[in-house]
């Protein structure tokens, strides 16, 4: 039923016996090494141990640090993205913006973990805080 699929499962968590890759070079296991998790762990953290090709296991693994191989892709583009809008912030730090610049930067970022928290509230309340947290400073 590939009608009714998610284009992307990189929020959905990781289940038993199901096939992962390697996102960095981890102890004994470069990146894109393809493994089996063997065990999820935890409640609000999952962490996972995963068997790799290359014979080695590892436990306490982050999401963070594992994907889907049909999701390495999207994965990539991901990556690239967070990492062009860190850049940008940085650049724009360097250069001098305020923190009214950047968080109207990252507003707009689908990434940002508020991002749907501040689709939700209309622009005049937001400028009727930052008006007062600009108050409050001074």
């Amino acid at each position: 039923m590939g009608l009714f699929r998610n284009t992307s499962t990189l929020d959905r968590p990781f289940s038993r016996n199901e096939i992962v890759m390697a996102t960095e070079d981890l102890p004994g296991v470069p990146a894109q090494t393809t493994g089996k998790v063997k065990m999820v762990n935890g409640f609000t953290w999952r962490r996972y141990w995963v068997f790799f090709e290359n014979g080695i296991q590892l436990g306490s693994l982050d999401s963070e640090e594992l994907v889907r191989p049909e999701d390495w892709d999207h994965f990539l583009t991901a990556r690239a993205e967070r990492e062009a809008a860190a850049a940008a912030a940085a650049a724009a730090a360097a250069a001098g913006a305020t923190a009214e610049d950047t968080t109207a930067t990252a507003a707009g970022d689908d990434d940002s973990p508020n991002a749907r928290l501040r689709a939700m509230v209309p622009d005049y309340l937001l400028e009727r805080s930052a008006s007062a947290r600009a108050r409050l400073s001074a």
